[in-house]
């Protein structure tokens, strides 16, 4: 007599919705990376995504349990869409702590917001004021996002700071150099997030008595919470600037130094004493 193992639902179950919550997450994001809809829209799909992937991990617990008890074929489905669950629920882990982790705010600027202007306007439908946060929270959230200054012409530092915004992959939109008469040079450049989200990150390089010197804003546009990015953004690209600049000062040591007095030519007649 020949006993019949079945196959546990719940492992089916889980596996289903494993499968089910991948393309759920994956799908939405090429889409809102490439605008085929709006942020409110993937929201929406986003949290529907979120609540497949958690179905799909109880689930697959409840499976694994009974499988254990009864005996029933399924080890590998409910595996399988415990898997694919906590895949899908990584995400959300990570932009969870980081909500915890930085109050909300959606602009960060180390100089008056009126001196770096965006020319991006968010969407009609994203429209959203932009959250800031006092001095002290800044500094303490983001200490390094700070003004620099350097001892380099502001040209030579603008070209720098061009290099540093160009490798880090930043969509350049506006590119201005600093005036001869003192006016300061600027870049303003598009990120797109991972996940889909637009900002814009502001540079002004301007010239000071003792060299020139950078600020830097990044915003999120029509955003509720930038999780953080923005902090980040300026913190990460000053402290890189800062190196690049010390590379360049250790590379150039003699840069901005005064010219030596031209050597006198030989026979030259020297004037001393009265004229007689």
């Amino acid at each position: 007599m020949r006993i019949l193992i079945r196959t546990s639902k719940w492992a089916l179950a889980a596996r289903r919705l494993g499968s089910l919550a991948l393309p759920l997450l994956i799908v939405p994001v090429f889409m809102h990376r490439e605008r085929f809809f709006d942020s409110s829209v993937f929201l929406i799909v986003a949290a529907f995504a979120c609540a497949v992937a958690a179905l799909a991990v109880l689930t697959a617990l409840i499976a694994l349990v009974r499988l254990w008890h009864t005996g029933d074929q399924g080890w590998g489905k409910a595996l399988s869409g415990l898997f694919f669950g906590l895949v899908c629920l990584a995400p959300f882990a990570y932009y969870g702590a980081q909500a915890l982790r930085y109050p909300i705010v959606t602009d960060i600027a180390t100089a008056p917001r009126g001196e770096l202007p965006l020319i991006f306007e968010p969407d009609t439908v994203n429209m959203q004021a932009p959250r800031v946060l006092s001095a002290e929270q800044q500094q303490r959230f983001f200490p390094n996002a700070t003004t620099r200054a350097y001892p380099l012409d502001a040209l030579q530092l603008f070209a720098i700071v061009q290099h540093l915004v160009e490798a880090q992959g930043w969509d350049i939109r506006q590119s201005r150099e600093p005036g001869l008469g003192g006016s300061p040079g600027r870049i303003n450049a598009r990120i797109v997030t991972p996940v889909g989200w637009r900002e814009e990150a502001v540079l002004r390089v301007q010239a000071t008595p003792q060299g020139a010197k950078v600020d830097m804003r990044s915003a999120s546009i029509g955003a509720m919470h930038d999780l953080g990015s923005n902090g980040q953004r300026i913190s990460a690209f000053l402290v890189a600037l800062d190196g690049e600049v010390t590379a360049f000062i250790r590379d150039n040591p003699n840069i901005n130094q005064p010219l030596p007095p031209e050597p006198e030519e030989p026979g030259a007649e020297v004037q001393t004493g009265e004229e007689g």
